[in-house]
């Protein structure tokens, strides 16, 4: 597989905002997200988002296109993003992403002593929103499966990868939540600890099949959080 690095990449473009452009060819972008930079405007919000930097970005480079969401990490979870540079690949991502996406694994710093170190787990538990229009564990919600393993442990926090079923907003951090371990920095969800000084949640690694030509992509952003 071709192989892209996290911040420290060799060959990597910084753009704006801290956004690092890992890869692109004549379909695909694949870019590295800072926390506190929204993926894509809603509502009236008019600030400078991944979206826009990368509109800006290929505006000018004299290309007359814009890219399109594939998928959105929160405005304060960092990583790997991809997105499509025509409709046409949007559509073959959003028609085809469970054959495409090869790996998707998330790193959280989640409070408190979940398991022992190298332990797994599963998380089903369905989603819904509470009476403010936060996403919670429902019964009767929408189905939601989340994959853990233990990296490393303390007393006060365990560090864990996480790997996704289904893809619903604010999945990681509600089913965390549910569990009595929030994601450290996450107020949201009422976690007490702040150690990062930002929400403790980063994707890690993202792996695919190019939708056009079907070789395999795998980039990563490594991050060093200690327990």
């Amino acid at each position: 597989m071709a192989a892209g690095a996290g911040r420290g990449h060799d060959g990597a473009r910084r753009l704006r905002q801290g956004l690092v452009l890992l890869h692109e060819d004549a379909d695909v972008l694949v870019v590295d997200k800072s926390a506190g930079l929204l993926s894509i405007a809603t509502g009236t919000e008019q600030e400078r988002t991944v979206y826009w930097i990368l509109a800006e970005y290929l505006r000018t480079r004299g290309e007359k296109r814009r890219p399109a969401m594939v998928h959105r990490l929160d405005r304060d979870t960092s990583g790997l993003m991809v997105l499509a540079k025509s409709e046409e690949m949007k559509k073959r991502f959003m028609e085809h992403w469970g054959e495409l996406v090869i790996e998707r694994r998330y790193l959280a710093l989640a409070e408190g002593r979940l398991a022992q170190e190298g332990d797994v787990g599963v998380i089903n538990l369905p989603l819904g929103e509470d009476a403010g229009g936060r996403v919670v564990a429902a019964p009767g919600g929408i189905p939601a499966v989340t994959h853990w393993e233990v990296l490393r442990c303390s007393g006060t926090h365990t560090l864990l990868a996480l790997h996704l079923d289904t893809g619903r907003r604010n999945q990681i951090r509600a089913h965390l939540a549910a569990l009595g371990h929030p994601v450290s920095g996450d107020a949201k969800y009422h976690a007490r600890s702040d150690p990062l000084k930002r929400l403790a949640l980063h994707a890690e690694t993202l792996a695919f099949y190019h939708p056009r030509t079907s070789r395999p992509l795998r980039f990563t952003s490594p991050v060093d959080w200690h327990v």
